[in-house]
């Protein structure tokens, strides 16, 4: 039944949603044996998400004994919590970043985005994962017909080297990929993925332990502590000494590192997964079992489950709510002005995750004060936090296979800006009404 105050007045289609990521049915978040913490270990990773684990592989493999400190349950934040689309990922256009850096980063920076989405099929088959993983594509739906000719030109214009497989489809042939008369026209996005996000984090998890890694969850770290010999971390189970250590909590950074929590912008997507529906109308919704997202501003993403019973939709339906049951209504009303054959479809699951964006809205990666990062994905973690952590682990090794094109590039924040995004709400208000106004 629905939990923590959400009121439905009755609507039968909310009455019995649970307040879980739908991932975790199939995949609970596990319950790891407890050991006492080391005294000492090289490498102390700080979160048990995609980038923590995908660190922690490299280091274990790579000779250095790692212990992975999670103050909840494994993999409890975004990395459980996703929609599982996988993407190319990097969100300033190559003219953007032209305009902010030299053609050559530029363009190095928009093929770490392609290099982060081939990772993780290749992550998937040399670990051997089951999580659904499938290169099915995206369908990227125009909202204006201005958007619609935005994704035609850079079809027609794509930079040399920087090629991806597209195909445009015309609003007229929109109903062979989406079930909907929402839209202008889209663009397919060949190359973009699926997979079951907790049972990839569940692979990612397994191969970390068996690589050697140590992972203590319910172990919240209190503090980091500089000494003469590098670290002394700081957990309420007791201190741990390494001589690295790598913050790795994205979206759920806090005041254990004010200077992460000034540079990344924590922002809610909220999820709801429907219930078991007819497998035919499941796949009229999205007939070639397509990712699907949207140009508008404040996005949205949807895609069928892997069982293809159910439409798991997601969304910006609020800001900081932190009971996503409390959305739910509008989060099914985003669906259905979508998709109308689902406006009597009743919803089992709505969770909420919480991603991490930045003032530049690139990822980052590097060292600050001894302290190693990679976060600020922009909601596009699957792929960036996987490459990245692995880019990441490898440069806690000293390994030239480390380096990025983003090595270097400055980590922003903002005057008056100490983790609580107060201008969201303006902001977000603003981008709705753009939307509305088709610009």
């Amino acid at each position: 039944m629905a939990m923590d105050g959400a009121s439905f007045s009755g609507d039968r289609r909310f009455s019995g949603a649970v307040a879980t990521p739908y991932w975790w049915e199939a995949c609970p978040r596990p319950s790891l044996p407890s050991h006492p913490l080391p005294k000492s270990v090289d490498v102390v990773v700080i979160g048990s998400g995609y980038t923590g684990l995908s660190a922690a592989i490299e280091t274990a493999r790579g000779g250095r004994s790692t212990l992975v400190l999670e103050a909840e349950a494994a993999g409890i934040g975004c990395s459980t919590r996703n929609g599982g689309q996988v993407s190319t990922s990097i969100k300033p256009t190559f003219g953007d970043l032209k305009g902010r850096f030299n053609e050559d980063l530029a363009f190095r920076i928009r093929r770490e985005g392609m290099n982060a989405l081939a990772h993780v099929g290749e992550v998937v088959a040399r670990e051997k994962i089951d999580c659904h993983f499938g290169v099915t594509g995206r369908f990227h739906a125009a909202h204006t017909p201005r958007h619609f000719k935005e994704l035609a030109d850079f079809a027609e214009n794509q930079p040399k080297g920087l090629e991806v497989p597209i195909e445009i489809v015309p609003r007229a042939e929109v109903r062979r990929e989406l079930a909907s008369d929402r839209y202008f026209g889209g663009a397919i996005m060949k190359k973009h993925a699926l997979l079951d996000p907790a049972k990839y984090h569940q692979g990612l998890l397994d191969t970390a332990i068996k690589a050697g890694a140590g992972v203590a969850d319910g172990t919240p770290v209190t503090a980091i502590e500089r000494d003469s010999r590098g670290f002394r971390v700081l957990t309420a189970r007791g201190a741990v000494a390494a001589r690295n250590v790598l913050v790795a909590t994205n979206g759920y950074s806090g005041p254990l590192s004010p200077w992460h929590r000034r540079r990344v912008i924590p922002i809610g997507s909220y999820v709801l997964a429907t219930e078991p529906l007819p497998e035919d109308l499941v796949r009229t919704q999205i007939p070639n079992d397509r990712a699907v997202s949207d140009t508008r501003r404040v996005v949205v993403y949807f895609r069928r489950s892997p069982d293809g019973r159910r439409i798991v939709f997601g969304g910006r339906a609020a800001l900081g709510e932190k009971n996503p049951l409390k959305v739910l209504p509008r989060l099914h009303r985003m669906m259905v002005d979508i998709m109308p054959d689902l406006e009597g479809t009743s919803v089992t699951h709505c969770w909420v995750g919480f991603v991490a964006y930045t003032f530049d809205t690139l990822p980052h990666i590097g060292v600050n004060d001894g302290i190693h990062y990679a976060m600020g994905y922009c909601g596009s973690g699957v792929s960036l936090a996987s490459y990245f952590g692995t880019r990441v682990g490898q440069q806690i090794l000293g390994l030239k296979d480390g380096a990025t094109a983003l090595d270097g590039i400055a980590f922003e924040t903002r005057p008056l800006y100490y983790g609580k995004p107060w201008f969201l709400a303006p902001s977000v208000a603003y981008y709705r009404t753009l939307d509305r106004l088709g610009r």
